[in-house]
């Protein structure tokens, strides 16, 4: 009898044909977190590089002056919360000087961004098996000290590494891990005066994508987005010691940051979560309003405060845009819809507005949408998953390569002024802009460089 057999060609090929297969099915199925493209650029190129390892850091120690000052970036999404930097004028044009780099030096993954006071810049990421808070020198990038817990996040959907923006209030800095450990450090040794497990004090479990959400301080309390059930969808800690003062809501906690805001004459925290926005009296935690959102996307990018009484919430491709309006009836406050965009993909990209426009990243390519209608009037370029800062007139925008690229915004197109290398490998996090000093970082690599002024 003869036995046939296989030609090792045939399975090779069949090998790799499932294999591609698999990587496509992959990046198809995390692509609702943005990070389809992502992973397969990873598996493709054999991995990301080797995490450092902690051997790595070597804190000084050294004392630097962590006085407040009016540049100051203290926490997510610059000092109001909203991506917008006053009274700082960049060049329009880069031809003759280009942004400096200052210094550039490599990091653990992990998706935080720097929060900054004075001469100290804090973020997070991930070593092995620690999960640490790090505070480097804004002047040129080294260590002063490192706060560290045993803990790791790592996701094929969402990646390695703690992905929330510390918090900076007065000497303290607040930190939110990716499996929900909440620290209060001095922000100048790094010396921890409490933690609270957060997940442990909802009841809620680790999200698919690691606890995405920034602290926010209000009055000397720390308000998470803690995302239990039972009262438990926001949680606020006091400042001192970490007891918690109040806490509400019922709903899961999304990956969008809690805010603070007035809306129709109501000083509010305003929170995206995993099945609708709503807004909480920051003094005693009740829900004051709150609007149902479909659970098809994740829920990532903050909500735009507009003309005191509404505000813009994106949710992504399959949910589009809508502007929200709240009505004063006593004391009560009542919400209504005004406008629904469903086209406009968002991803997790912020949202902008000035004078005529909202502005954002709208499926890779730079938008404006009229808020009074919600129709798009123009969409141009390509930038990827970007992200926005606007300083005063000029949208500076992060494109997802690392590349900067400087945009005169308007109502009838976008006109680009400068282009400029920044980092080397995709880039995801919000960058930071501290005066002329723009911070940015990935999950490899941080840089500082000097942008030219006017």
């Amino acid at each position: 009898m003869t036995v046939a057999r296989a030609d090792p060609r045939t399975g090779r090929r069949w090998r790799a044909l499932a294999l591609l297969v698999g990587v496509i099915a992959l990046a198809a199925g995390l692509a609702s977190f943005g990070a389809g493209a992502r992973t397969l650029r990873l598996l493709l190129a054999g991995g990301r590089a080797p995490e450092p390892s902690i051997d790595a850091l070597e804190p000084s120690g050294r004392s630097l002056d962590v006085w407040p000052t009016l540049a100051d970036w203290p926490r997510f999404l610059g000092p109001r919360g909203d991506g917008v930097v006053e009274g700082v004028l960049l060049a329009r044009d880069w031809s003759e000087q280009a942004p400096q780099l200052l210094w550039r030096r490599r990091v653990g993954p992990g998706f935080a961004s720097f929060a900054v006071q004075g001469d100290i810049a804090v973020t997070q990421e991930q070593r092995g098996a620690l999960e640490l808070v790090v505070a480097y020198a804004l002047e040129d990038g080294e260590p002063v000290w490192v706060h560290a817990d045993r803990v790791r996040f790592a996701s094929p959907v969402a990646g390695v590494g703690p992905r929330a923006t510390p918090a900076i209030d007065g000497a303290r800095v607040f930190t939110l891990g990716a499996t929900g450990i909440l620290n209060a450090l001095d922000l100048a040794t790094g010396e921890r005066y409490w933690w609270r497990d957060v997940l442990a004090d909802s009841g809620a479990a680790v999200p698919a994508g690691g606890k995405s959400n920034s602290p926010l301080v209000v009055d000397g309390r720390v308000v998470i987005a803690a995302g239990g059930a039972n009262g438990r969808t926001l949680i606020a800690y006091d400042g001192l010691d970490g007891e918690i003062v109040w806490s509400a809501g019922d709903a899961a906690a999304g990956y969008a940051s809690p805010l603070l805001t007035t809306l129709a004459g109501r000083r509010q925290i305003v929170l995206f979560d995993a099945s609708g926005v709503a807004g909480y009296d920051p003094a005693g935690g009740g829900v004051l309003w709150r609007y149902p959102w479909p659970r098809e996307a994740a829920h990532v990018v903050q909500p735009l405060p507009l003309d005191g009484d509404s505000l813009i919430v994106a949710g992504g491709r399959e949910t589009g845009l809508r502007r929200l309006r709240l009505l004063r009836e006593g004391e009560r406050l009542r919400v209504q819809s005004v406008w629904h965009n469903p086209e406009f993909d968002a991803g997790f990209s912020q949202l902008l507005r000035y004078r005529e426009c909202v502005y954002g990243i709208d499926g890779g390519a730079l938008a404006c949408v009229d808020p009074a209608t919600g129709r798009r009037l123009w969409r141009r370029g390509r930038y990827g998953r970007a992200q926005l800062l606007l300083v005063e007139d000029l949208l500076l925008i992060q494109t997802d390569e690392g590349e900067l690229v400087l945009v005169a915004p308007g109502p009838r197109g976008p006109r680009e002024l400068a282009h400029a290398p920044g980092l080397e490998q995709e880039t995801w996090n919000i960058p930071t802009l501290v005066g002329d000093r723009l911070l940015m970082r990935n999950d490899e690599e941080a840089a500082l460089f000097r942008l030219p002024l006017r």
